[in-house]
């Protein structure tokens, strides 16, 4: 008996693990889209990424230390900016990845850096929220982020991307 049930529960685990990296890829994908949109300049292939009531927001501090939380009044602004035509291109790269997902809902926190061209601008940390629709395609409903020009700690194998 114990012959049958190891094999089995050892293929189970591994279906298991299989199908959660599956589904960790299919909520990265509308995030790698983003900013393969960004990089394009493409706000057709942007809207594709968000959800029709999606919110952007960023959270920081001001110049003299007041915190600060900033929210967009729609998706269609950053839609009309991305895809408005710029003399440098926008890099966004994020690393350290954390997907988390339960049923219908995923977030993934990450941190990043933003190039213009090849010149650093800022990085701080994308907190992006998710929904699985219908469809089956995960798209971003909430979109939040922090921004720095100092003190980031930025991979070489990134860095040297952009040199």
């Amino acid at each position: 008996m114990k012959l049958i049930i190891f094999p089995m529960a050892f293929i189970l685990m591994i279906a298991s693990t299989s199908h959660a990296q599956h589904e960790q890829e299919s909520v990265m994908k509308p995030i790698r889209q983003l900013f393969e949109a960004m990089q394009k300049g493409d706000s057709a292939l942007l809207h594709q990424t968000f959800t029709k009531t999606a919110a952007l927001v960023r959270v920081g501090n001001d110049k003299n230390g007041k915190p600060f939380i900033k929210q967009e009044s729609s998706i269609s602004g950053f839609l009309n900016s991305v895809g408005t035509p710029h003399q440098e291109q926008w890099n966004e790269v994020i690393w350290d990845e954390k997907i988390e997902i339960d049923g219908n809902l995923a977030q993934v926190w990450a941190k990043y850096a933003f190039y213009l061209g090849k010149k650093f601008n800022h990085c701080g940390v994308d907190a992006f929220h998710l929904f699985k629709g219908e469809d089956g395609q995960w798209r971003i409903f909430h979109l939040a982020d922090t921004g720095q020009k100092e003190g980031c700690q930025i991979p070489k194998k990134i860095q040297d991307q952009f040199n």
